[in-house]
Parts: C-alpha cells; sequence; structure tokens
C-alpha cells in the first residue's frame, strides 16, 4: 500500500509539471525539451555513489561514440560544470601554453567573447575578422599562421549564433593541420546537428554544452579532445576549477567530478541521450532542424522578413531577420505579443544592423513553427500594412 500512494504521488506530481503550458523556446539555447527530460530531473543522486558515478562515465564514453572517436583512439571525454561559456574558457586556460599564442577567428560576437577571454588571461593573441555576414577565409587564415610563427592556436566558431552562419570547418581544419597548429573548436550550437568529423578535420579540442542540440538542460559543458595532447598541458593551468587536465585526473581516480556536479543536469542529460539516439541520430535530427528552418524561412519571406545571410552560408540552427523594411518596428512590442501568444524568440546581436533571431533546434517540430508563423503574422499586421517597401527578392 506504501508503495502505490509513493506511485499516486509520483504521477501527481508529473502531472503538475507545467511542460504542455510552457512557453516554446526559438533561442539557440537553452531549449525547448520534451516531457521525459524534465522528468528525468525529479530524482535525487549521489555524488559519490558508485551507481551515479557510473552513469557519468557512460555520458562520457557515448559523446565520444557520436563523433565517431573512442578511448581506444586516445580520446576523452571532459565534463565540466558551468555553461558551454566555461568550458571554451577552460580550454585556453588549461592547454595554452606559458609562452603559446592564439590566432582568433571571427566574424561575430562569440568570437568576440573569445577574444575577451585571452584579454583577461592575459593570453597573447591576434584576431583574424570577418565580417559578420562572412564566413572565415581559410586562405587569409593560411598567410597569417604562415607569416607569423609564434600562433600556437587557432580558434573559431563552427556556428556563429550572432547570425547562425556556419564557418568552413573543412578547410579551416586542412590549414591549421598543415601548419601543425592546434584547431580549438567552439561547437557550442553545432554539435548534435551538424557531424564533425574530428579525425578528418584536425580538431584538437571540441567544445559543446547539453542545453543546445542535444537538447538536455542547462548546467554543464564538455570538452572532447585527444588524452596526449591534453596530458602534454599539464602545468599550463591558470585556474583551479577550469583545470580541464584536474578535472581528467579526477575522472581517471575515482569518476567523480572534482567538485559538486550538476546531478540533475546529468540526469535529465541522459535522456536526451536516449532522444537523440531514438531520432535516429545526428542525421535525423538535423534534417529535422533543417525542415523548420526552412518552414521558417519560407513563412518570414512571405511577411516581408528577409533573412541576414545568404542562403549559401547559414545554418538551421538560428535565423537573423532584418526589420528595416518596417517603419515603426518595435521588438520589444513584438516580443511581447509573441509571449503573450506562448512563443519566445531572441533579440538580434549584429553591431551594426538591426534584426532579430528565430531559433529551429530544440524540441520543436514543423507545426511549433508554423504555429509561430502565425503568431508572427498577426502580430506584425500593423507594420507589414503600412510599409511602403519592395517585395522581398
Amino acid at each position: 500500500m506504501t508503495r502505490l500512494i509513493d506511485t499516486l504521488k509520483m504521477r501527481s506530481l508529473i502531472s503538475q509539471i507545467p511542460s504542455a503550458h510552457d512557453k516554446l523556446l526559438f533561442t539557440p539555447g537553452p531549449l525547448t525539451t520534451s516531457l521525459a527530460v524534465k522528468q528525468a530531473m525529479l530524482h535525487d543522486a549521489g555524488s559519490w555513489h558508485f551507481e551515479f558515478n557510473s552513469r557519468v562515465s557512460a555520458i562520457r564514453e557515448r559523446l565520444l561514440a557520436l563523433t565517431g572517436v573512442s578511448h581506444d583512439r586516445g580520446w576523452e571525454t571532459v565534463l565540466l560544470q558551468g555553461s558551454g561559456t566555461y568550458g571554451v574558457e577552460a580550454v585556453f586556460l588549461t592547454c595554452v601554453p606559458p609562452q603559446g599564442k592564439v590566432l582568433v577567428l571571427s566574424n561575430g560576437a562569440y568570437g568576440e567573447r573569445i577574444v575577451k577571454m585571452l584579454q583577461h588571461a592575459r593570453i597573447d593573441h591576434t584576431v583574424l575578422r570577418t565580417p559578420e555576414d562572412t564566413p572565415t577565409d581559410p586562405n587569409a587564415l593560411d598567410a597569417q599562421l604562415r607569416d607569423d610563427p609564434a600562433i600556437t592556436h587557432v580558434a573559431m566558431v563552427h556556428c556563429e549564433t550572432t547570425t547562425g552562419i556556419l564557418n568552413p570547418l573543412s578547410e579551416v581544419g586542412a590549414v591549421t593541420r598543415h601548419h601543425q597548429r592546434s584547431l580549438v573548436l567552439d561547437a557550442m550550437s553545432s554539435f548534435g546537428a551538424y557531424p564533425v568529423d574530428l579525425e578528418a578535420t584536425g580538431v584538437d579540442y571540441l567544445i559543446s554544452s547539453a542545453n543546445k542540440c542535444l537538447e538536455g538542460v542547462p548546467g554543464f559543458a564538455f570538452v572532447i579532445c585527444q588524452r596526449q595532447k591534453l596530458e602534454a598541458c599539464a602545468g599550463f593551468a591558470r585556474s583551479l576549477s577550469l583545470d580541464l587536465l584536474g578535472q581528467l585526473k579526477g575522472f581517471d581516480a575515482n569518476e567523480q567530478f572534482r567538485f559538486t556536479p550538476p546531478t540533475h543536469s546529468l540526469l535529465a542529460f541522459e535522456q536526451a541521450l536516449r532522444e537523440l539516439e531514438l531520432e535516429g541520430g545526428f542525421p535525423a535530427r538535423l534534417a529535422r532542424y533543417q525542415q523548420n528552418h526552412r518552414i521558417l524561412v519560407e513563412g518570414m519571406r512571405a511577411m516581408g522578413f528577409r533573412p541576414f545571410l545568404d542562403p549559401a552560408v547559414q545554418s538551421c540552427v538560428i535565423t537573423a531577420f532584418l526589420y528595416r523594411h518596417f517603419p515603426g518596428f518595435d521588438f520589444l512590442t513584438l516580443y511581447r505579443r509573441l509571449s503573450d501568444s506562448g512563443f519566445i524568440i531572441y533579440p538580434g546581436k549584429l553591431t551594426q544592423t538591426d534584426t532579430f533571431r528565430i531559433g529551429s533546434i530544440g524540441r520543436l517540430f514543423p507545426a511549433d513553427m508554423r504555429a509561430l508563423l502565425h503568431a508572427i503574422d498577426q502580430a506584425t499586421l500593423e507594420w507589414r500594412h503600412t510599409t511602403t517597401a519592395a517585395p522581398t527578392p
């Protein structure tokens, strides 16, 4: 009888989860998650308990498998408490030698965030910038690496969520490998959808987080790297809590985090990985996101909103839309109207152009995109009907 009562209480708690009434998040993360992912967090876990630690080890292995590498081939996954930014900063604080120099490839806010990290850490660096609508230029990278032998590491954001631009990983990887430098890849918004062949592209450090295309919840980042290269960084760490090698040694010793782990986020992530597998892995998830993106762009164009990027360089992760054609347009008003209808979008982050952004990732499906488009249609009538702008090409 006691067990039955406990079961009924649990079912009652689950039924009160506001998942069915949560606003849908059309953002680059945190994202809308499945009910099952949320339910996974209804359990407590002891951070020293062997069952929890074995689950953490399994998560680390599964992340390697998703990239097609393994321990047997010398690769490791290092989990780290905090947001994706913590993981990116940890790589630089741990892996750049005292006399090292980082070349940052930047075409958006997250490339510039890397620059700020290096400035704060007093790590020597230089920046190769391209406009926010232009992918990184591999030829310019080749010239800079040829002319500056002091550069030890190249850092690039794979999908720059300032605009949704997808940078040319294969080409950048080939150039970096040719010059025998280390490639650090911020794959925060791409990993889980776009496949990354670490060995073919020459990526030495891939960083992502739980709450992007893998559709978990915030709480930790992870770095996938070659063990030998990370071990060669012994003595470089400029931080205690962001020391990746120190965390790897902690996992080696007892399968535990050195400091309090995000237990509930890890349980949710375990379920998120199951759902990725059930969906069909990266190819199926990418196909769903691409379909979401196509529906979104077609619908927005029909209303007169033009994407900021050329389709040739646009990812399906998030899309920046211009609103300069609509006199009197006010993003905050649109935001509030959509929020009242149950939809959350994202402000723009461009430095010189007024845009707003809409994500296509997370637990979203074509029907959700169409529902959002209907809400935008209703919310923007007054601006669109008063404009004299020419039709969008």
